[in-house]
């Protein structure tokens, strides 16, 4: 399934909504081409929610050939107001929008709404509304507050609602969801982790041949499900490396090296580079800068510690979708950019080897589900997130070896209560942050 992105902050939670289903969903900018759309082959359309107005002269730019495809297209909020103009309704502005919680009454019409009880709550976000609906559509559920809250066209491919499914706020969300891929676009639900794996070891052999790789590790799960990947794929063509950049939490190296080498019995060769990377650090200021300072430092120290192995083609390493999504990668010209990643925005144009992302296109919930079918150990599985950049993102200001010193202290001290008071495994992510002001 292909989402269409017009800025919705909650785009990316549609796709992984579709993932959960195990059918498989790719994001792209709303400029994006017919033609770059139909490369992916896909059984259906998702118009994303965004911030914009369509009867606005900047309103976000598309292919309009993509709304007379013969293939099922669902509008989500924006993307609703989309359909409704573009086949002849009418969208305007009321002054008022409907923000929250509101309930519907399901008209029946419409297999989208099959299992949908009457009355359930839903989750409004829109100032515009739809005050006239397309020759030969019908209203399938309306709001409380006479809105029409999900609208399809006679022949039932194109459909939309005002609400939004993919929120949990949205009672019905998983099911009118379920609705659309399966008795409406007939998807298959192929997209799982063994699935993943299969794929990801045809597609690694194929591509690497009898060439060595290079594996970037750090003990957090994404490089760790990368590991186990390369090493199931292509064996001892591969040398997995640590790079220490001095930035990692209290004893997180050595405690690494043992958690992966006893996890997935790969050797990891350690390389202390934490005096480099300071250097290189001293007097940036700006987290952004500091990203790109970092991710440099590491292609160059991994390319250093490739030549003790010989010829290295390959760098394995553990982008995630949400990463190239963040930063403004692949996303066309108006993707905005949240942030540069060290591995994304933030590498060398003259590094030596090609780049290997078995992960890029999955989301971190997909990763942990991939490490669990590789038999990975819960404590690497279920490690918080770590950034690349490591403790350099969580120093604020300058970073100084003391400055680093306070804060591993610091983050030891929390996560270690956060472990005596079982409470570790029901967290999400917790860090310490260390701000250059006094706050007591």
């Amino acid at each position: 399934v292909i989402i269409i992105d017009f800025g919705s902050q909650y785009t990316q939670l549609i796709a992984r909504k579709i993932r959960e289903q195990n059918v498989f969903s790719k994001i792209l900018p709303h400029e994006s081409s017919l033609a770059t759309i139909m490369a992916h082959e896909p059984r259906a359309i998702i118009l994303s929610g965004g911030p914009s107005s369509v009867y606005e002269k900047n309103a976000p730019s598309y292919d309009k050939e993509i709304l007379d495809l013969d293939l099922p297209i669902l509008g989500i909020c924006y993307g609703l107001h989309i359909l409704a103009q573009h086949h002849g309704g009418c969208v305007e502005s009321t002054g008022k929008g409907e923000y929250g919680f509101a309930n519907i009454s399901v008209n029946g019409g419409s297999q989208l709404l099959n299992s949908v009880s009457n009355g359930s709550q839903v989750w409004m976000s829109h100032m515009d509304r739809v005050t006239k609906i397309p020759d030969g559509w019908s209203v399938i559920a309306e709001s409380s507050n006479n809105v029409a809250a999900a609208i399809a066209s006679v022949d039932s491919k194109r459909l939309a609602t005002q609400f939004h499914p993919e929120v949990s706020h949205t009672k019905y969300g998983h099911q009118i969801l379920k609705n659309f891929l399966f008795d409406i676009s007939n998807c298959e639900p192929g997209w799982t982790a063994g699935n993943f794996i299969q794929d990801q070891i045809d597609i690694i052999r194929d591509r690497v041949g009898d060439r060595s790789v290079l594996i970037g590790v750090s003990g957090g799960v994404d490089s760790s499900v990368v590991a186990a990947i390369m090493h199931k794929a292509i064996g001892d063509q591969t040398r997995a490396v640590l790079i220490d950049h001095g930035l990692l939490r209290k004893n997180e190296a050595e405690e690494c090296v043992h958690a992966l080498q006893d996890g997935l019995g790969v050797n990891i060769h350690l390389e202390n580079e934490s005096d480099k990377f300071l250097q290189k650090l001293a007097g940036v200021t700006d987290p952004e800068e500091k990203r790109k300072v970092i991710g440099n430092q590491f292609i160059y120290s991994f390319e250093r510690v490739a030549s003790k192995f010989g010829n290295m083609d390959y760098l394995a390493q553990g982008t995630l979708y949400p990463d190239v999504i963040e930063s403004g990668v692949n996303q066309g010209n108006a993707a905005h950019v949240i942030k540069s990643h060290h591995n994304v925005g933030g590498l060398p144009d003259d590094m030596e080897f090609e780049l290997i992302e078995p992960l890029r296109e999955l989301f971190k919930d997909e990763v942990r589900n991939v490490g669990k079918e590789l038999g990975l150990p819960d404590k690497l599985i279920n490690r918080h997130p770590f950034p690349g950049p490591g403790l350099g993102v969580r120093i604020i200001g300058e970073i100084t070896q003391e400055r680093i010193a306070i804060l591993q202290e610091a983050d030891d001290i929390y996560i270690t209560i956060l472990h005596e008071e079982g409470l570790y495994d029901e967290i999400w992510q917790a860090f310490a942050i260390l701000i250059p002001v006094q706050t007591v």
